[in-house]
């Protein structure tokens, strides 16, 4: 009967130690290249591992992957995470490990020292990023050490970051003010744009957007002004309030952000049905708002293609620094069953 070969079979074919070989069989990082190929050939011409096995630890590791999203009251990006976390729970050693991690939304700090901290497992991160100096230098650091860093939903650095996966939020913008415009159907009045925070450049982006098309196509509607209310339902609910009172002729407001139910809840209060509101993010909130009509419309990307593109940008083989996911426009009468 053929005796089985041993680990300290192939550790003494391949001339390195047994915890070398025990390292390259279970695929963990730490070891060269050159030495990888040298134990998996060493395995299988011992015959302890079979050609299928050894094709299957030939092909590179997938990289271990971390996505760091912004917590608070943001039901999409809540709803991110919840995809993102579904996807952890079913990798294997073929597809990579994943994980999902919420930190402080709005601190370039915190998101720097979780960017750090978490490059220390992973081969690869894809985060929300603030454009933000302290964010920037870290990033530099990670990608300069051979990290991917992909930015998801906002972008930063495009000089410094590995890729971009969202929406071309530019575009997003001009898009909103398009629907308003058209929607107000020849109404003169204000207009309000209430955003996440500008230290966001997706929110930017679209503020800038937005602003651009209404000069351009719709004089007769005059912006007010924006307020950040940091995707924070109950600080979007009080700027609303604010900017309700504080311009009765007010037909319409975008959210750039996220949290629409805050906005939307001033708006009931004050029974101002009539004010156009277009948002950001399809969510069970949002949804609800279409439905019951104090929602116009909401643009939306669709978060299992924005993971599965971010999980590939992530990548080592990945190819191209912008990867824009396409933008989807629901109303009432078009939204897809749950």
């Amino acid at each position: 009967m053929p005796v089985q070969p041993l680990m300290e079979d192939v550790a003494a074919r391949a001339r390195v130690s047994l915890a070398t070989v025990d390292r390259v069989l279970n695929q963990r990082k730490g070891v060269r290249e050159r030495t990888v190929g040298l134990v998996l050939a060493a395995a299988l011409e011992t015959g302890y591992l079979s050609e299928q096995d050894y094709q299957n630890l030939a092909r590179p590791r997938p990289p271990n992957i971390v996505f760091l999203l912004p917590n608070g009251t943001n039901p999409y990006l809540g709803l991110l995470g919840e995809r993102v976390r579904r996807l952890a729970d079913q990798t294997s050693r073929d597809t990579g490990n994943i994980r999902c991690f919420f930190i402080d939304s709005f601190n370039p700090d915190a998101l720097a020292t979780a960017l750090r901290h978490h490059s220390k497992w992973a081969d690869a991160i894809a985060c929300m990023a603030l454009d933000h100096p302290a964010v920037r230098e870290v990033t530099a650091e990670l990608v300069h050490r051979g990290k991917r860093v992909v930015s998801i939903v906002s972008d930063f650095a495009p000089a410094v970051r590995s890729a971009y996966v969202g929406l071309d939020n530019q575009s997003a913008g001009r898009t909103a003010a398009y629907l308003l415009g058209r929607f107000c159907a020849g109404r003169s009045g204000s207009v309000a744009v209430i955003a996440g925070s500008r230290i966001y450049r997706a929110h930017t982006e679209r503020e800038m957007g937005f602003q651009s098309l209404m000069e351009e196509m719709f004089p007769r509607l005059q912006p007010v002004g924006v307020r950040e209310g940091h995707d924070d339902r109950d600080e979007n609910y009080r700027h609303a309030l604010s900017i309700l009172d504080q311009h009765p002729g007010l037909v319409g407001i975008y959210n750039a952000g996220g949290s629409s139910d805050g906005i939307a809840r001033a708006l009931r209060e004050r029974g101002r049905s009539e004010t156009i509101f277009i948002g950001h993010g399809l969510s069970p909130d949002t949804r609800r708002l279409l439905l019951n009509g104090t929602m116009d419309a909401v643009i939306n990307s669709d978060p299992d293609s924005l993971v599965a593109t971010a999980i590939e940008a992530c990548r080592p083989s990945s190819t191209g620094a912008i990867h824009t996911i396409k933008m989807d426009i629901f109303l009432r009468e078009n939204l897809p069953t749950t």
